[in-house]
């Protein structure tokens, strides 16, 4: 007698541990189930992807700082500023032989002046 009890009550336990677990399978393959755990998915991988994109972007900011002050160091960028003023520059007189005052003749008498070739006026 106790071996049917034993084994009737395993296979009670059997049941019901089987039907609990398709239960639980049919509740998480209803379309209002799978669209919330797809909505958590996409969440999670957004964040994920939210963290990485953070840290790339610090990352690359770190590098450029550190190129530039490379490149300002190769240039001459980074080097200290002398704060006093360089001595005036001294300027060569040029005459323009081309000007009114240096032309002679009767192209200054006539009302339409002619002058030689002036290589500024080709500009």
């Amino acid at each position: 007698m106790f071996r049917r009890t034993f084994w009737f009550t395993s296979g009670v336990a059997a049941g019901v541990w089987a039907t609990t677990k398709v239960n639980r399978k049919i509740k998480q393959l209803t379309p209002e189930h799978l669209a919330v755990t797809a909505a958590n998915k996409a969440v999670e991988a957004g964040g994920r992807l939210k963290d990485r994109a953070v840290d790339f972007a610090l990352e690359v900011r770190d590098h450029m700082a550190r190129r530039e002050a490379e490149l300002g160091d190769a240039l001459g960028l980074n080097a200290p500023v002398d704060r006093e003023l360089p001595a005036p520059r001294s300027h060569a007189v040029i005459e323009n032989r081309n000007s009114p005052k240096y032309v002679e003749g009767p192209a200054q008498r006539s009302t339409h002046q002619t002058y030689p070739y002036n290589r500024n006026e080709d500009h």
